[in-house]
């Protein structure tokens, strides 16, 4: 895979060159979203707290990539007057505070969609711009438990697992933004009217979960963990472990690769189609697993169809042999990090500028955008130059 390198600010390869981004900072799915807007291509402006940053200086925070800092004291008028000058050549904005708080500061809706009608106003919060628990906080584990997604996560039918922050944060909040920001662009690309995108993690997750209400439909869900067709109810749909330790993952839901599992598994199994059958099967490949290690079972499975693989650490996973072949991780600056993605055949995808300390940009970003004076806005404290 190629993934084109970019250093100057602005300058992005991928499909959203020339779309233009004020990111107002926060944490998690928002700076994940602009992180992938960015390495589509956009011209992405972060907007920080001076000294802010959820891990330190921020140069190891992958999420920060591609993109120039601007720190810009907000409750500084001029500060204020700076981000509206930039939402006026801005095609989105991006913010992730609780709702209300950039209409305190003069930086809500009503004021950027006066300075620039066609701006996409996209907003990412846990719970949402209005209901009863729209002002409440939140992390990525309550909102999943919320939407009806944790409770049947996990194979222990004792107590729900929770899958990091992927499932919340990323899966159902910064996709969503996304998803949400690139439709409401080619809509005001349109009519010339901009809106507000309301993405909510708790509506994302839900929507993630749109095949369990098809289970539920069909009166297959028993809203108990570990009784399914994808959550380890069947033992062809499960995790084992192997001699060392390790595991292996077993997805082999159809009758061809199951079949081709049969084959390559070494030990007679029941027929599956018995119901009766279903623990015979699984105490089988529990035992038969054990017997080999992790990178055996690996060699026995490599390149067949019988949907077995290894379950690998997140250390390990880029010197994988598939995801070393496709570039799937890269390293950038002594830090090893996912590539852009997805990939695209004419317009490629940018790995852009390291993550930027919090106004590491604030002179050249501001001049680069039009903003007059950037040093008047210096010397009042309104902006910092880290």
């Amino acid at each position: 895979m190629i993934v084109r390198m970019t250093y100057a600010l602005g300058q992005g390869t991928g499909p959203l060159r020339g779309v233009k981004v004020v990111e107002v900072a926060g944490i998690g799915p928002g700076p994940h979203a602009c992180m992938l807007l960015a390495d589509l291509g956009a011209d992405v402006v972060r907007v920080d707290r001076p000294g802010g940053g959820a891990f330190g200086t921020g140069e190891h925070d992958v999420l920060n990539r591609g993109r120039p800092s601007v720190a810009l004291d907000l409750k500084h008028p001029d500060a204020v007057a700076t981000v509206l000058d930039l939402v006026e050549g801005a095609d989105v904005l991006v913010e992730g505070m609780r709702p209300g708080t950039l209409e305190r500061l003069g930086l809500g809706p009503d004021e950027c969609l006066a300075r620039n009608p066609r701006l996409v106003y996209a907003r990412m919060t846990g719970w949402g711009q209005d209901g009863p628990w729209s002002h409440v906080a939140g992390h990525d584990m309550n909102y999943v438990a919320t939407s009806g997604a944790l409770h049947g996560l996990g194979q222990d039918r004792d107590r729900p697992h929770f899958p990091g922050n992927l499932l919340g944060d990323f899966g159902g909040g910064s996709t969503y933004l996304v998803i949400g920001v690139l439709a409401a662009l080619l809509e005001a690309r349109a009519s010339g009217q901009g809106q507000v995108v309301d993405a909510a993690i708790v509506d994302g997750t839900a929507h993630l979960n749109a095949m369990a209400w098809t289970f539920a439909a069909l009166g297959a869900t028993t809203d108990r963990r570990r009784s399914g067709l994808l959550d380890g109810g069947t033992p062809w749909y499960d995790l084992y472990e192997t001699a060392d330790g390790q595991h292996m993952s077993v997805g082999a839901l159809e009758p061809q690769f199951w079949a081709e599992l049969v084959a390559r598994i070494g030990v007679e199994l029941p027929d599956r189609d018995d119901p009766a059958s279903s623990r015979a099967i699984r105490r089988a490949l529990v035992r038969r697993f054990k017997e080999k290690t992790q990178a055996e079972w690996s060699e026995v499975f490599d390149g067949t169809d019988a949907c077995v693989a290894a379950v690998v650490p997140l250390t390990e996973a880029p010197q994988h042999p598939h995801l070393a072949a496709r570039g799937t991780y890269v390293q950038r600056d002594g830090v090893t990090q996912p590539a852009p993605a997805p990939r695209f055949s004419r317009t490629g995808a940018t790995l852009g500028s390291r993550p930027a300390r919090p106004g590491e940009h604030t002179r050249e970003a501001l001049a680069a955008w039009g903003i007059d004076d950037v040093d008047a806005l210096l010397d009042s404290g309104a902006a910092v130059q880290a």
